[in-house]
């Protein structure tokens, strides 16, 4: 006997120290998790930040679309909702299944918890059992410790979280929250949270509009998502809804019989019912009908990525997808674009296969105006990929005003002449070791022409005789200024084009021709606020400034030139660029085609906008038939410049000082042509020189494309620079360098036999500034002689 209470005692103060044992244990981890508990107080700023979309306008305040949060780099299309714009049946549909006492208890029901036990007693799994509370508490404010992880000390913090949430907000704010962040499956590009990109996703329908059938159907994917591929298991799960929100008294028993019976249509699925509601038929005809896009617009969508893609650049992604929405003020012009979409939709002479991108920009300050980065027909939705902004392309002939106008800024005259005849340059890797261009279809005048006709005739000889003249190093840094840096390894081939970018850089390498030479990248954003207004960004304030390529001087030397180009031969006389005229504005601009006419192209400028279009096939490749660009691109140009400039007021190009009118240098190929050149006490404008710090030109070949110095076949000739010619005893020492040619090539490279230009054919200073004053401007001189 007093062995057995000697056990029992023994026994109890066993229990009792495990007892005490295993409280303090939980203490300890009690403790540990409160203190670990996020702030219950940040559920609602959680719930708006994930689920508030980053908003954009258009420069007139207009709604072009939104930008969807993500989550990492998963787009998330959840768009917050009040109750007030929730159908009645959806709440009643998700408390019935989801929690029947939601409006009862304080955060855990222990009803639902016993019920748990129980299953776990009888070796069952555990289900349910957690309230609307618990799962909004996991899907935010745990979400990111454990990310849907079900370990013990998650499940105590969620309980511990949701009895002060209950504390703290009422069962309204709980649901409505709820409704915004539970996830219902995979949209496509997005991953779909909240009432509206369900109600969107599944019937292209707002939360206010949704039917009993509806609701019932969405409620029942709220535990598993992926039953939406088995539309008739889940018919019987809808029949049990229905009869539980009859017992709970949240709709009629006739309600739930017309529910039943509603023909049922989920986005993508195809289902038959007979009389009686029963599913006869049910087929997933197409899964992606489900789906949503990652930039949710109804205007300009390839422009809204370009946004998108700014902002993410600006403020990075947190900042854009997780801050609580931002508010976008766009440079967009709706004007500019509807005469972009409508010149993109009434083309019709494309090359088969072939699409088109067009963009219009402000030359002044690089903003975007319009954009459109493929063929549009009709009202069907264009394609993703934006040819405007993404597509690379070589860039043909419209390279050729960046080569001319650089060449002017070096002290050449639009009146320089180079040879129109057959040339060739070594060239390492390149057929025969020499590099031989050709014109366009091989024609070939065979003399002497100024580079202002070259320009118009769009030659590749002079063209390329040019660049080696200047360099093309001299070249190239231009380039790179312009926003168009040429590939490595590129050689005299770029002059004539074999440079790759895309329209919307092609537009802003041509604005400083209008806008006084300054470069400024093309922009998309005016401001960003938050959703509460604090300004983040102001293109006002904007510490960027434009960068100087050209004088205002040589730019509109160049802009001459190509205004010339547009004008100086009618269509009938074979003008390249005629029919990108229209009405009573100026305008300049170039044409192009690479090799194999696969990119066509027209960049060109009024003074008022700035714009490029390019016409080709996505994937690339060459067509069987010559296309021109002055037949394709030009009119779809001339078609969206035309709708941008309606209503309002015709303004010439803006001249600066320092500019000439001078008689055309070659009167048999341009009569009552008026050709631009520098006054002489401009000459400074004038400012481009060969790069210091690079091999000249001809050293840069001879490096390059070196010919073998033992080659019979060659000879090393001095030659003067500034004239491609031999040079003489009059040339001055540092213009002469030494050059390895072909000795058949020696004819091409004979001293300039032609007269030097007096002294006296240069104008005279104070008579020009007499003849001014007597108003007597565009003062025409004589061309100054050529540096």
């Amino acid at each position: 006997m007093i062995f057995v209470l000697r056990f029992f005692k023994f026994l109890f103060s066993l229990l009792i120290a495990a007892l005490i044992a295993c409280v303090g244990v939980a203490a300890t981890y009690g403790t540990k998790w409160w203190r670990e508990l996020p702030d219950y107080r940040q559920l609602d700023n959680l719930t708006r930040s994930l689920g508030s979309e980053t908003k954009v306008y258009a420069r007139d305040s207009t709604p072009l679309g939104t930008l969807i949060p993500r989550i990492g780099e998963q787009a998330i299309s959840r768009t917050i909702v009040t109750l007030d714009e929730i159908s009645p049946f959806m709440e009643a549909a998700l408390i019935a299944n989801e929690d029947r006492r939601f409006f009862e208890h304080y955060g855990l029901d222990p009803y639902g918890l016993g019920r748990q036990v129980q299953r776990v007693a009888r070796g069952d799994t555990a289900q349910g059992g957690s309230t609307l509370t618990n799962q909004l508490v996991k899907n935010t404010l745990l979400l990111a410790e454990y990310n849907q992880a079900r370990t013990p000390d998650r499940k105590v913090k969620e309980w511990l979280l949701s009895v002060q949430v209950e504390r703290s907000f009422t069962k309204e704010e709980i649901l409505q929250s709820y409704l915004n962040t539970i996830y219902w499956g995979d949209g496509g590009p997005v991953e779909l949270y909240g009432i509206y990109s369900a109600a969107q996703a599944y019937f292209r329908t707002t939360p206010k509009k949704l039917t009993l059938a509806q609701s019932a159907y969405l409620t029942v994917l709220v535990p598993r998502a992926a039953r939406y591929f088995d539309y008739k298991a889940m018919r019987p799960l809808m029949k049990t809804l229905f009869t539980r929100m009859v017992e709970d008294r949240w709709i009629t028993q006739a309600q739930a019989d017309a529910a039943w019976k509603e023909n049922l249509q989920p986005r993508g699925w195809k289902v038959i019912y007979d009389a009686n509601g029963n599913v006869t038929s049910a087929k997933l005809v197409d899964r992606t009908q489900k789906e949503l896009k990652a930039v949710v617009t109804t205007r300009a969508p390839h422009f809204m990525g370009q946004v998108e893609q700014e902002l993410v650049r600006r403020f990075g992604r947190d900042k854009v997808y997780g801050s609580g929405g931002l508010r976008v003020y766009t440079t967009l012009d709706p004007r500019v674009q509807n005469a972009t979409e409508t010149a993109s939709r009434d083309t019709t002479y494309l090359p088969p296969g072939a699409t088109l991108a067009a963009t219009v920009i402000d030359p002044y300050t690089g903003e975007v105006l319009g954009m459109i980065g493929q063929k549009l027909r009709g009202s069907e939705p264009p394609s993703d990929w934006n040819n405007a902004a993404q597509g690379q392309r070589q860039i043909g002939s419209t390279i050729k005003p960046l080569l001319y106008t650089t060449a002017l800024s070096t002290g050449l005259t639009q009146a320089h002449e180079e040879d129109d005849k057959p040339v060739s340059f070594p060239c390492k890797g390149c057929k025969d070791g020499v590099y031989e261009p050709k014109n366009f279809e091989g024609a070939t005048t065979y003399r002497n022409m100024t580079i202002r006709e070259a320009l118009d005739r769009s030659l590749n000889l002079v063209t390329v005789r040019l660049a080696d003249r200047i360099g093309l190093q001299t070249f190239f840094g231009k380039l790179r200024e312009l926003g168009i840096p040429p590939n490595d390894g590129t050689g005299l081939a770029a002059a004539l084009g074999a440079v790759e970018t895309t329209p919307i850089k092609m537009a802003a390498s041509y604005a400083p021709f209008v806008n006084g030479g300054l470069y400024r990248a093309p922009r998309y954003i005016s401001r960003v606020t938050t959703a509460r207004g604090e300004v983040l960004y102001d293109a006002a304030n904007d510490p960027v400034r434009p960068a100087r390529v050209w004088t205002p001087q040589v730019a509109f030397l160049g802009l001459d030139m190509i205004r010339g180009v547009v004008n100086d031969w009618t269509e009938p006389q074979g003008g390249l660029a005629a029919r990108s005229k229209f009405g009573d504005w100026p305008v300049a601009g170039k044409t192009g085609t690479s090799n194999f006419v696969k990119d066509l192209w027209f960049v060109g400028t009024t003074p008022l906008y700035t714009g490029a279009v390019w016409v080709g096939k996505q994937q690339g490749g060459g067509n069987p038939e010559y296309y021109y660009s002055g037949q394709v691109a030009a009119p779809i140009w001339r078609r969206m410049m035309e709708l941008a400039h309606q209503g309002q007021t015709v303004r010439q190009f803006s001249e600066p000082p320092g500019i000439l009118y001078a008689d055309s240098p070659d009167p048999r190929y341009l009569r009552d042509v008026k050709i631009a050149v520098l006054d002489p006490q401009y000459r400074d404008a004038a400012n481009t020189e060969v790069q210091a710090d690079v091999p000249t030109p001809t050293q840069y070949r001879e490096t390059s494309y070196r010919r073998p110095a033992n080659d019979p076949r060659s000879v090393l000739i001095s030659v003067d620079r500034t004239t491609n010619r031999q040079a003489t005893e009059f040339t001055p020492p540092e213009n002469i360098v030494q050059r390895r040619v072909y000795i058949e090539q020696l004819p091409a490279y004979a001293p300039d036999p032609s007269p030097q230009p007096l002294p006296d054919e240069t104008p005279d200073p104070a008579a020009v500034k007499a003849a001014r004053s007597a108003g007597n401007a565009p003062q025409t001189v004589p061309v100054p002689a050529t540096p």
